[in-house]
């Protein structure tokens, strides 16, 4: 799906020094974090990096996502969780390329509501969005 236009109600922006061996900052202050390379890609995994990075704003997201269609669907979704997995590794071409698995748990719901709820949230995450046809995103209900 192609986003075409969208009205932007908010505008996140951060600058990062020296890729993933330095620094990135918010311009606000909120987030200022060093980057390393994980020991896993021969860094000193010191910092965080892109991917953690990633995982958390995909999760905190979807959660929200989540929480709109529980809203609309009269859910409730109490107790829940998502967890991001970001893994990162080289493309057939050469490159480097991401996959991920959002595993979501909701308590206070059958399996099959759940599931459906998960599916929803996929449709209207913004990341979910963003990433449709470019990412591998498994969907997990645990």
């Amino acid at each position: 799906m192609t986003i075409q236009s969208v009205e932007v109600l908010y505008t996140a922006v951060a600058t990062a020094e020296n890729g993933r061996d330095g620094r990135v900052a918010t311009d606000d202050g909120k987030l200022d974090v060093v980057v390393n390379p994980p020991k896993e890609m021969g860094g000193n995994g010191a910092g965080t990096n892109p991917e953690q990075l990633f995982a958390a704003g995909y999760s905190a997201c979807f959660q929200g996502a989540l929480g709109v269609v529980a809203r609309q669907e009269k859910a409730d979704i109490a107790g829940s969780r998502v967890t991001a997995k970001v893994g990162l590794g080289k493309t057939p071409a050469g490159g480097f390329g991401l996959k991920v698995e959002l595993a979501v748990s909701i308590p206070n719901v059958d399996a099959a509501t759940a599931q459906a709820l998960v599916e929803k949230a996929h449709q209207v995450c913004p990341y979910s969005n963003a990433t449709r046809g470019n990412i591998d995103v498994a969907l997990t209900v645990i």
